[in-house]
């Protein structure tokens, strides 16, 4: 565990409002903790609704003047961010391997390159983007942004999720006020002193780090704030909804996922249930949109399960940094006892454990780890099947028929992602627009940072990514000629 502790971070004291670094109205930190090693790795400070007013403030002060900047100023500042997120990939990455626990490599790929490339998109889409559609009859209709936003980011993909609400609300021309994780909030730090550095206007950008009860609240609520863009479980995204209400403000929401992965009997089966293992496990299983429910054709359970052991019998659990991990640690030990507890409850109700468990991986004495858990024999009414875990468990779950495939798939309260495999496309097509969910892979197609992202049900409203998430920052006005 060693090379875990080289990483150096400062702690951070100020936070950024108005285009410079300001004391918080209060004195408490935060600290933020490895995962790995479990100690403490940096210290932020601890916000109150005293500092999410001053940062409205800002935001609002700010808001006419870069509503009205040209499109193609926006854009050079984008541009210029999105070059210093490059330069700083390597730094980003380990950041977010020690905080989250995600493996160097796909920490660099994932967690540091995403965030550059969609901040470099929305540069490029308002080069093309239209904000006057062509007249309706007597009315000219035309696109202006919403007003001051109020972002509120989770820890499993903390800067990806940070920038894919920033970069789209800067772009439409809206400010914006900041609240990341305070359990993996570090990344946002840099990405202040990005857009500091490019001299993003005074107020345009501000970010209070602090707890949700208090920050996320004063966010929610506060009657200055004209849209909230939650992510986050879907108690939470239920109580911003509520606080929100008041103002009758807008409200955008990414949230809890369920999501089934339906292998038909006409599929590769040894690649889709390889696959199918392998896209639970990323991230540990800290993953809104993991394919964490495996439905396989009844007949063929007992293939898929001896697949899916030895498959997950290769995510060797260890340090990020270390070449041999696959699979690293949960953020925190809140959610690796959530976790193990869940693994527990599936025992208890007659889900049989095929590998992975409850205890400690061997070899592992600090660290926030779980063993990679798979089980079978899964009904659809059990715990591990309805309840979104966010941690590395797999559950099998036999079915009849492609109708009662289906039928299990859309059986949950969420809809947020989900998987069809088939020898034949057309047929997983069809499969894929029965199922009630918002992006579905098909046959593992990759994820794609520029297609709309986000759910139905209770997985949430409205979309991020691709220009459909810069649309959810902007009002439509229609002036009869």
């Amino acid at each position: 565990m060693e090379t875990a502790a080289k990483l150096d971070v400062k702690d951070h004291h100020q936070f950024y409002v108005n285009g410079k670094w300001v004391q918080p109205a209060g004195t408490g930190m935060i600290d933020v903790i490895n995962s790995t090693t479990e100690e403490v790795m940096g210290r932020v400070p601890e916000g109150t609704a005293e500092d999410v007013n001053t940062a409205v403030a800002a935001a609002r002060a700010a808001f006419s003047a870069w509503a009205e900047t040209p499109p193609a100023e926006r854009a050079r500042y984008l541009a210029a961010i999105a070059e210093k997120l490059q330069w700083r990939m390597n730094e980003i990455a380990e950041v977010i391997a020690s905080e989250v626990g995600m493996p160097l490599p796909l920490s660099t790929a994932v967690q540091a390159g995403m965030p550059a490339a969609v901040m470099g998109y929305y540069a490029k889409l308002l080069g093309e983007f239209k904000f006057e559609d062509e007249p309706v009859g007597n009315s000219l209709v035309v696109r202006e942004p919403v007003g001051v936003v109020g972002c509120i980011t989770p820890w499993n993909f903390p800067l990806h999720q940070v920038v894919a609400k920033v970069a789209p609300a800067l772009a439409a021309g809206c400010t914006v006020v900041l609240k990341p994780s305070e359990v993996a909030p570090l990344t946002s730090f840099i990405l202040a002193e990005i857009i500091d550095e490019v001299g993003l206007p005074a107020g345009v950008f501000n970010l209070v780090t602090g707890y949700g009860p208090v920050v996320g609240e004063a966010i929610a609520a506060h009657k200055e704030v004209d849209m909230v863009s939650f992510t986050g479980s879907t108690r939470a995204g239920k109580r911003v909804s509520e606080l929100a209400a008041n103002t009758v403000k807008r409200v955008a929401l990414e949230l809890g996922g369920k999501s089934a992965n339906i292998i038909l009997d006409d599929a590769d089966f040894d690649k889709a249930v390889r696959s199918g293992v392998s896209s639970c496990y990323f991230n540990s299983g800290q993953t809104c949109s993991a394919l964490t429910r495996m439905l396989v054709p009844r007949e063929r359970h007992d293939e898929a399960v001896g697949i899916a052991k030895e498959t997950a019998q290769k995510f060797t659990p260890g340090d990020p940094r270390d070449a041999k991990t696959k699979i690293g640690p949960l953020i925190s030990a809140t959610q690796r006892d959530r976790v193990v507890n869940y693994i527990k409850r599936g025992i208890e109700e007659g889900a049989t454990l095929v590998v992975g468990g409850a205890e400690m991986p061997e070899g592992l004495e600090k660290g926030y780890f779980v063993r990679p858990t798979v089980f079978a024999d899964v009904r659809n009414d059990m715990t591990i099947a309805q309840e979104e875990i966010f941690g590395p468990v797999l559950s099998i779950i036999p079915y009849d028929d492609e109708e009662d495939a289906v039928r299990i798939a859309n059986d949950t309260i969420y809809g947020l992602a989900g998987g069809v495999w088939s020898s034949d496309t057309e047929r997983a097509k069809r499969v894929a627009r029965r199922l009630r969910a918002g992006s579905v892979e098909i046959n593992g197609g990759n994820f794609n940072p520029f297609a709309p992202f986000g759910g139905y049900k209770q997985s949430g409203n409205g979309r991020e990514l691709g220009r459909y998430g810069l649309e959810e920052y902007l009002e439509l006005k229609a002036m009869q000629l």
